[in-house]
């Protein structure tokens, strides 16, 4: 029996982790710098510092940080509704294999409908405002949390399960104490997902459905022709989901640390 090669990594230098990510950014902007010149129409592809610009612009007019905050909020009760019913579907349906059986053929009719696909209904449901967009959020999240809901309780060991019964548990503290535990690092594989769809969504439903956002802005950037202010938000539309996914992994990362979980 061959035994298993040792990791070898080199130690970390001081400021590494901050070096690579940095050097990326630079170069990401001299490209961009770059491709501004030889496209050389700024109305149509602005550089970096006219976009830098821009955002100092309507920073300083207060729209944007007002279009943020509505984003942030549409997203955040569109997300949170999407956690709350999927997860504990998820896990019922994860649990009780017939109930699953029965409804998977639903579930699997209408898990590939696009989340545009419903842009026509939402706005006529919910006229213009925020409720079109946060229903969009909430369709674009709900089944990717539900099916890796489902996946992690179908894939606990089934030694767990044995183990716990032997020792008399019930069935309500089966699923706290054993199922829910074991199944979360799949779980949170769904909310990943779920949270980078579900944000993607959040812009196309703003553009639609919406008269403020983040959507709602690069849209009217557009129309008055100003790329740099559709740059602008773009680049926002990133950074905020970079952000909300770090947050994401650093909640997981007290999950785990809680329950014990390594890996």
């Amino acid at each position: 029996m061959t035994k298993p090669t040792p990791k070898f990594s080199l130690p970390e230098l001081p400021g590494e982790r901050f070096f690579g990510p940095g050097l990326a950014v630079l170069l990401f902007l001299l490209l961009w710098e770059a491709a501004a010149r030889l496209y050389a129409n700024e109305y149509l592809l602005p550089g970096p510092y006219l976009v830098l610009l821009g955002l100092v612009e309507v920073w300083g007019s207060g729209l944007l940080p007002e279009h943020i905050v509505v984003s942030l909020f549409r997203f955040g009760v569109a997300y949170l509704l999407a956690v709350l019913l999927a997860v504990p579907l998820g896990l019922i349906l994860g649990w009780f294999t017939r109930l699953h059986r029965a409804l998977d053929p639903l579930i699997q009719l209408l898990r590939p409908i696009s989340p545009v696909a419903w842009f026509p209904l939402a706005v006529l449901w919910f006229r213009i405002g925020d409720l079109p967009a946060i229903f969009i959020i909430f369709i674009a999240s709900f089944f990717p949390i539900l099916l890796s809901t489902i996946a992690a309780v179908r894939s606990v060991d089934p030694t767990y399960i044995k183990v716990a019964l032997n020792f008399g548990s019930s069935q309500a503290s089966l699923l706290c104490k054993v199922v829910i535990p074991a199944a979360f690092p799949y779980i949170a594989v769904g909310l990943h997902i779920a949270l980078g769809v579900g944000w993607i969504h959040l812009v196309a439903g703003e553009m639609l459905g919406a008269q403020s956002g983040l959507g709602y802005f690069i849209l009217d950037a557009r129309n008055f022709l100003r790329t740099d202010l559709v740059i602008v938000g773009m680049l926002l539309v990133g950074a905020l989901g970079l952000l909300l996914d770090r947050l994401m992994a650093a909640a997981e990362k007290k999950v785990r640390r809680r329950w014990g979980i390594t890996g």
